[in-house]
């Protein structure tokens, strides 16, 4: 009786190469391996019985980063060669995992000391996302999380904010400073107008209640700009 290779009892080339890979992540790590070879390993559990290197690349052809290959709609990772629904999932579940990973390090009842922590939450959480997203920190007066809260999703270049609304929803939780921050889709982070405005607006809505605005801060994919270092307010 013959193995499922194509000569005879032959098993298929890529078994080994699979070999070789997990043994290079197991010695040095995910650190050292290349983009292609982490996808790799990632796809090696929902397409067991296909060569996934070739489809590793097509996807960082297609998308451009290990990241953007994480974050993109499923319906746009199925369309790569060799991508069906549940190699798809099994990326998303991925990228949602590495999205709580971030969240950890700036986790409720944690003193926010870091701002770096803060920006790479942020850029985890919504650096990627193809439509514009608020979200706001809630902190006590000694800079503690309470609670981080997307307040609205728009279109891929505009997000509806209701200063009033985030105003009301940091009495109810009882914060006492807030840090806002949202999203550009197409990579740059340069406020607009109507972000200095509206920011402008909240600030002074705020202030008489007690509510600090620590920051507004606006991630792209590779940078962030931060309102407060930028002397906009």
């Amino acid at each position: 009786m013959t193995g499922f290779g194509e000569k005879g009892g032959d098993l298929p080339h890529y078994l080994d190469h699979r070999e070789r890979v997990r043994e290079r992540f197991n010695e040095i790590g995910g650190e050292s391996l290349r983009d292609y070879e982490l996808l790799e390993l990632i796809l090696f559990q929902a397409i067991p019985r296909v060569d996934t290197k070739p489809i590793a690349k097509a996807l960082l052809a297609r998308f451009g980063s290990f990241t953007e290959v994480l974050s993109a709609p499923p319906a746009r990772l199925v369309e790569v060669k060799g991508v069906g629904e549940r190699a798809a999932h099994h990326l998303k579940v991925i990228y949602a995992a590495s999205q709580r990973f971030a969240k950890d390090k700036v986790r409720k009842g944690v003193e926010l000391g870091s701002w770096s922590a803060v920006v790479d939450h942020c850029r985890a959480a919504m650096g990627f996302e193809p439509v514009e997203q608020f979200r706001v920190l809630f902190l006590d007066k000694r800079n503690v999380l309470i609670a981080d809260e997307v307040q609205q999703s728009g279109t891929v270049d505009h997000t509806p904010v209701y200063p009033r609304e985030v105003v009301k929803r940091a009495l109810e939780l009882s914060a006492t400073a807030i840090i806002l921050v949202h999203n550009h889709p197409s990579g740059d982070p340069t406020p607009s107008r109507a972000d200095i405005s509206m920011t402008k607006t909240l600030v002074d809505i705020a202030k008489p209640l007690g509510i600090a605005v620590h920051d507004h801060i606006i991630v792209g994919k590779n940078e962030h700009v931060s309102f407060r270092s930028l002397k906009l307010f």
